[in-house]
C-alpha cells in the first residue's frame, strides 16, 4: 500500500525505472513510529532530487551516477541538521501559538508572524490563558474563518473524511503533485559544466521563507548553485535561520518601495531560477506577474509553492505545515489512535521538507530541459497536495515498526561550520551521488547580511 501510494513521486519525474534499478539504493534500518509513512515520503522525495541530479549529469557524461539514500539520516535531517557547539538557537514558536479547544472542537493558531491578526479577532491579552478563554467562546470553523479574513493563520481540526468532502480537499485531488507548464522555447546557451559541482555558476533567487523552499535552495547550493535569499526588513526566523540559511547568501529588500522592487527586477534579470512561496497572484500584485518575469528574463525557471493549492476556494489562504495537517485530517487521525484527547502532529515538518525536496528535484529537471531542449518551465507545488499523498500511507497499527538506532558521533560530519551565531557541526549528508563530493559553499548566516547583488558570488 505505502509503496504504491508513494510511487507517484517517481512517476511525476519519469524516474520509475531508475529508482527501481540497482543504481538506486536505499539503506538504513528502522523507521519512525508514527501513523503515516513520513520516512518513506521524505526518502522518496529526496531520492527523486538525487536521481534527477544523476540524470542531469548523465546528459553531460553519458553515464548515470548511482544514488544511495540513507533512511535513518533522512529522518534525522528532517528534524534539525545543525549541532551547535556552545550555543543554542531560540525556540521557533511564538508563545501564544498552538492548539486550543473551541466550543465544538479544536483549532490551531499559527502566530509566529501573524499574532496581531488573531488577537484582533479574539480581543484578548497576548497571553496563553487569555487566548484559551477567548477561543472557548467560539465555534472552531467560525473562528478559523474570522482569523483568516483578518489576515491571520488558523486551522480548525477536520477528519480525513471531512477534508475529502470539503471543496478545497476536492480541488487538491484534481491537482498534480508537481504541475508543469512551459514558456516558449529560448535559444540554448552552453553552460560550462563542472564535474565536481554539476550546478556550478547557476543563480537561484530564493524568495521563500520558513522551511519548504529554503530546504530546496539549501540542497541546490550543495552542488554549486549560487543561492541568494531575499527577506523583507520585518521578517525574522530566529529559531530556524541557522538551519535554513546554510549554503546561501542572504539579502534584504522592502518590496513596498519602488527602489527595492527595481533591485529585485535586476536580480531576476540575472537569475537562472526563481524560487518563491507567495500565495497565487501575490507577485503579480507588486508588478512581477508571469508576463513581467518573462519580459525581464526569458530564460528564467519559475518554481513556486503555496499552502493549500492553486485552485479551489482556499487557494489564497495563508498556511503552514501544521495548519495543513489540521485541515487535511492528519492531526485528527493520529489523535484517534493515540487516545490523548488533543491533536497529534507529525514529529517533524515532513510536509515542508518533502515539498522542498520536490522543488529541488523539479528545479534540476527544469534546468535539464532548458539545457537540452530550450524549454523554460514554470513549476507549482503545494503543501496540501503533498499532504494528500502522505495521507494515503496511513497506518492502523505501529506494533511491527522497528525504530531507528539513536544518533551517534559517527552520524555527525567532523567539519566545523563558523556560523554567524557560533561554531557548529552538521549531520552527515543523507544521500550520496556517486562521483561527487559535495561541500557547503557558505556557512549559515543572518538574514539580510549580504548585498542585493549577484557579484558577491563572482
Amino acid at each position: 500500500m505505502t509503496k504504491s501510494a508513494l510511487s507517484e513521486v517517481r512517476e511525476c519525474f519519469g524516474l520509475s525505472e531508475f529508482m527501481s534499478s540497482r543504481r538506486f539504493a536505499v539503506v538504513g534500518e528502522g523507521d519512525l513510529s508514527y501513523w503515516f509513512d513520513i520516512v518513506g515520503l521524505a526518502t522518496e522525495t529526496l531520492g527523486a532530487f538525487a536521481s534527477c541530479l544523476s540524470r542531469y549529469i548523465q546528459d553531460e557524461t553519458g553515464e548515470a551516477c548511482a544514488v544511495e539514500i540513507d533512511r535513518r539520516l533522512v529522518a534525522f535531517w528532517t528534524a534539525y541538521s545543525i549541532r551547535p557547539i556552545g550555543w543554542s538557537p531560540p525556540s521557533a514558536w511564538n508563545p501564544i501559538g498552538g492548539d486550543y479547544r473551541a466550543k465544538d472542537g479544536w483549532i490551531r493558531l499559527h502566530t509566529n508572524h501573524h499574532a496581531e491578526q488573531a488577537l484582533s479577532v479574539l480581543r484578548c491579552a497576548r497571553e496563553g490563558e487569555a487566548v484559551a478563554k477567548a477561543v472557548a467562546t467560539w465555534e472552531a470553523e467560525t473562528l478559523e474563518n474570522a482569523i483568516v479574513s483578518a489576515g491571520g493563520c488558523a486551522a480548525s481540526m477536520r477528519s480525513i473524511e471531512d477534508w475529502r468532502r470539503h471543496p478545497q480537499g476536492q480541488a487538491i485531488r484534481e491537482e498534480p503533485l508537481v504541475a508543469w507548464s512551459d514558456w516558449p522555447s529560448v535559444d540554448v546557451e552552453t553552460d560550462t559544466y563542472c564535474s565536481d559541482e554539476p550546478l556550478k555558476g547557476l543563480r537561484v533567487l530564493d524568495l521563500t521563507r520558513v522551511i519548504a523552499g529554503p530546504a530546496a535552495g539549501r540542497f541546490l547550493s550543495l552542488f554549486g548553485a549560487n543561492v541568494l535569499r531575499v527577506d523583507p526588513p520585518f521578517w525574522e526566523e530566529p529559531g530556524i535561520a541557522a538551519e535554513m540559511t546554510l549554503g546561501k547568501r542572504c539579502t534584504g529588500l522592502d518590496l513596498r518601495t519602488s527602489a527595492d522592487r527595481e533591485a529585485l527586477g535586476a536580480l531576476i534579470k540575472g537569475a537562472d531560477v526563481l524560487l518563491h512561496g507567495y500565495r497565487p497572484g501575490a507577485l503579480q500584485k507588486i508588478g512581477f506577474g508571469p508576463s513581467v518575469l518573462r519580459e525581464l528574463n526569458p530564460r528564467l525557471i519559475d518554481v513556486s509553492l503555496c499552502a493549500y493549492g492553486w485552485s479551489g476556494p482556499w487557494s489564497q489562504r495563508r498556511g503552514f505545515d501544521t495548519l495543513v495537517q489540521m485541515s487535511c485530517g492528519m492531526a485528527d487521525y493520529a489523535m484517534t489512535f493515540e487516545e490523548k484527547g488533543r491533536p497529534e502532529f507529525l514529529p517533524f515538518a515532513i510536509l515542508d521538507y518533502s515539498t522542498g525536496f520536490l522543488m529541488a528535484a523539479a528545479t534540476v529537471e527544469a534546468l535539464r530541459w532548458r539545457k537540452m531542449e530550450g524549454r523554460v518551465s514554470s513549476v507549482k507545488l503545494s503543501l496540501a497536495r503533498t499532504a494528500d499523498l502522505l495521507v494515503r500511507t496511513k497506518r492502523n497499527s505501529l506494533e511491527d515498526i522497528q525504530t531507528f538506532a539513536p544518533e551517534t558521533k559517527d552520524d555527525v560530519d567532523p567539519w566545523v561550520e563558523q556560523t554567524d551565531w557560533g561554531p557548529a557541526q552538521r549531520l552527515r549528508l543523507p544521500f550520496r551521488v556517486a562521483g561527487l563530493d559535495p561541500k557547503w559553499r557558505h556557512p549559515a548566516g543572518r538574514l539580510r547580511s549580504s548585498p542585493a547583488t549577484w557579484s558577491q558570488f563572482d
